[in-house]
C-alpha cells in the first residue's frame, strides 16, 4: 500500500522550546512510544507534523473520541458488492505498512479501546486482530505517538497506570512570552506588537485558570485573534470572539476576563 496520502509535502513550522525534538528522534530511532502531555493548544500536534516532515516518515492522525471502538482502530469487515471484505483501521495501516500513528487526546478513547495499543508499546510489537484471525508484525518503520490533556484527568477520564507506564513522556506548556509572541506574529501573520499584547493578554486569562476557568488562552486561540485582527476587525472584537467567547459560558468569568483583557489593550 502506498502511504505517499499521508506524508507532509511541506515543513510545518514549529519553533522548539526545549529539548523535544531530540528525545523524540532518539524515541523513533529506538522505536519506543512517545506520549506527549500538555494544555488544549499549545503545539503538541503541530509537534508531531513537523517530527513526520523531519524524519519523512507517513503520519496517520487519529482524533480519540468516547464512540470510539478497538474495530475503529484495527479495523473491521465491510459488506461490498464482492461479498464481505476486511478493511484495515489507521492504526493497521500504520503498523503494516510503518507509519507514525498519532492518537491524539487518547483520553477521551474508552479504556476497554485502548488496550488495543498495549501489545505495539512492548517488546511484541505485534497487533493482535481477533476478528481477522491474523497477528500483525510491525513494520520497522512503524512509531506510536499519543497525546492528551492532563488538565482533563479525573477519576472517569484518565489513562490506566498499566497504559501510561508504556510510553516515555515530553511534557509541554506554552513557550515564554518573547518565543510565543514570536509564534503568534508569524503564524497569524500580525506584528510583534500586536503579538505581544495578545500573549499578554493571554497570560491574563491562564492566571484565572483554576479560579472558574479549567483552561487559560491558548497559543491557538491567539492565532485566530491576530488573523481577525489581520481581517480587519478591532482588536476588542477579535478578542471577544475569539478567546473570551468561546472559553466560558460564565457571564461573571467572562466579564473577569474582559476586564483583565482591557487592561492589556489600553
Amino acid at each position: 500500500m502506498n502511504l505517499d496520502a499521508y506524508r507532509i509535502a511541506s515543513e510545518p513550522y514549529y519553533q522548539p522550546v526545549g529539548d523535544e525534538i531530540a528525545i523524540f528522534e532518539a524515541a523513533f530511532a529506538e522505536r519506543l512510544p512517545l506520549m506527549l502531555k500538555g494544555p488544549t493548544g499549545c503545539g503538541k500536534t503541530r509537534f508531531v507534523e513537523h517530527m513526520a516532515w523531519r524524519l519523512a516518515k507517513p503520519l496517520v492522525t487519529v482524533a480519540a473520541h468516547e464512540d470510539m471502538t478497538a474495530s475503529d482502530l484495527a479495523g473491521r469487515y465491510l459488506l461490498e458488492p464482492s461479498g464481505t471484505v476486511w478493511h484495515d483501521g489507521p492504526l493497521t495501516m500504520a503498523v503494516r505498512y510503518g507509519a507514525i500513528c498519532y492518537l491524539d487526546e487518547i483520553v477521551e478513547a474508552r479504556q476497554d479501546t485502548t488496550v488495543v495499543i498495549h501489545p505495539l508499546t512492548d517488546a511484541r510489537r505485534i497487533l493482535p486482530l481477533e476478528k481477522h484471525n491474523e497477528i500483525v508484525p510491525a513494520h520497522a518503520d512503524f512509531q506510536l505517538t499519543i497525546s492528551y490533556n492532563p488538565g482533563y484527568q479525573s477519576a472517569v477520564k484518565d489513562l490506566k497506570e498499566s497504559t501510561k507506564q508504556r510510553f516515555l513522556a515530553i511534557d509541554f506548556n506554552y513557550p515564554p512570552a518573547a518565543v510565543e509572541a514570536a509564534i503568534v506574529a508569524r503564524e497569524a501573520g500580525t506584528d510583534v506588537e500586536l503579538a505581544g499584547t495578545l500573549v499578554a493578554i493571554a497570560e491574563r486569562s491562564r492566571h484565572l485558570q483554576g479560579h472558574g476557568l479549567e483552561e487559560g488562552a491558548s497559543t491557538r486561540m491567539l492565532i485566530h485573534a491576530g488573523r481577525l485582527v489581520r481581517a480587519g476587525l478591532p482588536l476588542a472584537t477579535a478578542v471577544r470572539s475569539s478567546i473570551v467567547l468561546p472559553i466560558t459560558d460564565n457571564h461573571d468569568i467572562r466579564e473577569a476576563l474582559s476586564a483583565a483583557i482591557e487592561a492589556c489593550i489600553r
